[in-house]
């Protein structure tokens, strides 16, 4: 699996092509898309976990047909910036996944992403516990890819 330093991220991949972004979750993926300019990430679908290979080809099946050249993966940092096993588990994924269908990964550093995102969904837009469980995930993804193409723009 080409893994990335996100700089390096848009010469391996081809123009005019989405990424995904991924934030995985113990239950649950959220997963975001980009615009083929690769300017904008918008929430996509939320995946709930059975098992990998399930989970896998329904990703897969998302990433083919949006014909996605690159995978953002959110990755759970400690607050001191080492890996823990949330990381590491995140990596596996990727690694997993790169057996079933070859793509370009980057890793965005997600450390408070899934906060932020409550914040947002509470303070702006005044949602309920409930329905912001069904959105949190897949904002999250968005949130982690956005942050990913801004940092490229910047």
């Amino acid at each position: 699996m080409p893994v990335f330093d996100l700089t390096d991220l848009p010469a391996a991949c081809p123009p005019d092509t989405p990424w995904m972004g991924l934030d995985l979750g113990e239950n649950t993926i959220g997963v975001a898309v980009s615009d083929t300019s690769r300017m904008i990430a918008s929430p996509l679908q939320l995946i709930r976990k059975v098992k990998f290979s399930q989970d896998a080809e329904q990703l897969i099946k998302l990433m083919n047909g949006r014909n996605v050249s690159a995978l953002v993966i959110g990755l759970p940092l400690n607050m001191d910036g080492s890996e823990g096993p949330r990381a590491q588990s995140c990596r596996a994924f990727a690694r997993n996944l790169e057996r079933l269908r070859p793509v370009n990964v980057a890793f965005q550093d997600e450390r408070l992403s899934t906060t932020a995102v409550e914040r947002f969904l509470i303070e702006e837009l005044d949602l309920s516990r409930k329905r912001r469980a069904d959105v949190v995930d897949r904002t999250a993804a968005a949130w982690i890819l956005q942050g990913a193409l801004d940092r490229l723009r910047a």
